[in-house]
């Protein structure tokens, strides 16, 4: 955690200081020490914190948990690590992002341009193990994530949060809707067994964030 921005060290800070965050360490510590493979790597776990400096969010787009499988998580939601295979759910988001704004659709589902831009890829969940999906569900880090939203929430101004999935949704309470616009929208995912026909398809978050925003994104990730 040594390279997180200063803007985030603060809260980090004292939340890895409460008995929840110390019994989550501890935990993880315990999964390691019977062999887990847990991902992503140590150093990556907090990766948005470290490419998303809290003052220069624009954007949070909320996932669940890192890919489970060996290589892909990175610590950013939805994206993986150069060299791995595009999931459905990114190959979906590209689709839509081709058809919203007419942006290439990239070979690498990699998102760490967007990151760089300002978009906050924030896993609720921020450690998975191989193969295991949501096997950390309920160790404590949801209760560090909903911490950070609030925190956007309340020290930032004019942030678009993207919540796709009814998962992502359960998490609008915490956000100030007076002050921050909230987009939402099924799932990228659902549209794998729907057809194409659930609803992600067309919601156009997009072109919905860069209306909104005074300095839009560059949501472009090739060239």
């Amino acid at each position: 955690m040594k390279t997180i921005d200063f803007s985030w060290k603060k809260i980090i800070k004292a939340e890895s200081a409460k008995s929840y965050f110390v019994e989550l360490q501890t935990f993880l510590e315990g999964r390691k020490e019977e062999g887990a493979s847990i991902y992503p790597p140590e150093n990556e776990v907090f990766n948005a914190f470290e490419l998303t400096p809290l003052d220069k969010v624009k954007v949070v787009i909320l996932g669940q948990d890192p890919y489970h499988g060996e290589g892909q998580a990175h610590g950013l939601c939805f994206s993986v690590r150069e060299g791995s295979k595009i999931p459905p759910s990114l190959r979906n988001i590209f689709k839509e992002l081709h058809t919203d704004l007419g942006c290439e659709i990239p070979a690498s589902g990699e998102l760490t341009k967007w990151a760089n831009n300002g978009v906050f890829l924030l896993n609720t969940i921020l450690t998975v193990e191989q193969k295991s999906p949501a096997v950390h569900k309920g160790k404590g880090w949801e209760t560090f994530t909903d911490t950070i939203i609030r925190h956007i929430s309340k020290e930032r101004e004019k942030v678009v949060f993207i919540l796709w999935g009814n998962y992502a949704q359960t998490k609008k309470s915490l956000i100030d809707e007076e002050k921050h616009l909230v987009l939402t929208a099924p799932h990228p995912a659902a549209e794998v067994y729907a057809g194409g026909k659930a609803g992600f398809f067309g919601s156009k978050a997009f072109s919905k964030v860069n209306e909104f925003l005074e300095e839009p994104v560059d949501w472009s990730l090739v060239g």
